[in-house]
């Protein structure tokens, strides 16, 4: 990497080339560093998440929106290269390292008001991360400690608990502004919303239906729409969310409905499958607690059907599942930002529009 960079370790891999540990030989720290692949597409993309990742960083030089911060970026023979902080592991791989056992309820409330933090602070500078995924959510340390779990004075396993539930958003690659073209597909396929499915147009409120998958999913441990299909996709919806609102279903041009009604055979194998693994939300809740029954109400309004009906990230930072969160674990003035009266930011916050 010139005389700059020396690769350490390689972090991961993705279809967009690879992210590697590198150490600053001239700052003597270590950062990650994400080398796109010389292909033209992945290139393009690279300098709209450049773009994106310098206005963010204008608007807030100092992190405190939990975005990751871009440190540097250059070309290399062809390949785009952007430099970040060093983090620690995502939330997805912790979960899998972790036999997919669910994070605790606080943690699950701390990292969903980061993210919702996070997303809001994108959503009030006109953008849209459109690609909201546990892989896209980086604790800032995933040091763990190992918990053993006993039942009726036999141990039965180990679990792994994150000390720091502390996180960064990442991968603003598909980030877009509101007056940019809006691809007609957005979204990893499990936490795509059913307006990108029925391709009726979206905005904001997708990163809502992501986010109520996000948190369903660091609760329980499994994902909430487990499908690689659209109609199937739609099916697992209809049951466990109930019917798609006719106007959505008369409005979208797909051909996944008939008369208004989702064109779906219940006996097929495919309708045994959505019938037996997934149930109405509210039967997955665990424990008739009220802080459960708060956690599931929030999700339930991330998932509306209707994208003018979702809950906005303001309403849902004000929302009852938050109240129990500790002091030390609030950011800036979120009071403030929930009741509106923290406007000035969005004014000082110079439109991040190209």
């Amino acid at each position: 990497m010139g005389a700059r960079y020396k690769i350490i370790d390689t972090l991961g891999e993705g279809t967009f080339g690879k992210v590697v540990e590198v150490k600053d030989l001239e700052m003597e720290h270590r950062m990650a560093l994400k080398i796109i692949k010389n292909v033209e597409k992945y290139r393009e993309a690279a300098k709209l998440e450049i773009n994106v990742l310098e206005k963010l960083g204008e608007v807030d030089p100092d992190c405190k929106n939990l975005c990751v911060k871009m440190l540097d970026w250059f070309e290399y023979h062809g390949h785009m290269c952007i430099a970040f902080e060093m983090l620690g592991q995502s939330v997805f791989d912790f979960l899998k390292d972790n036999n997919y056992q669910p994070y605790p309820l606080e943690q699950v409330r701390h990292i969903a008001y980061q993210l919702i933090y996070s997303v809001l602070f994108l959503h009030d500078n006109k953008l849209t991360h459109t690609d909201l995924k546990p892989e896209n959510i980086l604790f800032v340390d995933s040091d763990y400690e190992v918990v053993s779990v006993y039942s009726s004075s036999k141990k039965t396993h180990d679990l792994l608990r994150v000390k720091r539930s502390d996180v960064r958003l990442i991968d603003f690659g598909s980030a877009t502004f509101d007056h940019e073209h809006h691809s007609t597909i957005v979204s990893t396929r499990h936490y795509r919303a059913p307006e990108v499915i029925l391709e009726l147009g979206w905005s904001q409120p997708c990163d809502v239906w992501s986010i109520g998958c996000i948190m369903f999913e660091l609760h329980l441990g499994i994902t909430l729409f487990q499908t690689h299909d659209n109609r199937e996709h739609l099916a697992m919806m209809e049951r466990i969310l109930g019917p798609i609102p006719y106007r959505m279903a008369r409005k979208t041009r797909t051909k996944y409905f008939y008369h208004g009604k989702l064109d779906w055979d219940e006996k097929s194998s495919a309708g045994r499958y959505v019938r037996e693994n997934c149930k109405p939300l509210l039967r997955y809740m665990q424990s008739n607690s009220e802080e459960h029954r708060q956690l599931f109400e929030l999700v339930a309004r991330m998932l509306e059907y209707e994208p003018a009906q979702r809950i906005t990230l303001r309403e849902a930072l004000a929302h009852p599942f938050f109240s129990k969160l500790p002091p030390h674990q609030r950011l800036g003035s979120d009071r403030a930002r929930c009741s509106g009266e923290g406007s000035t930011s969005r004014e000082r916050s110079h439109s991040l529009s190209r």
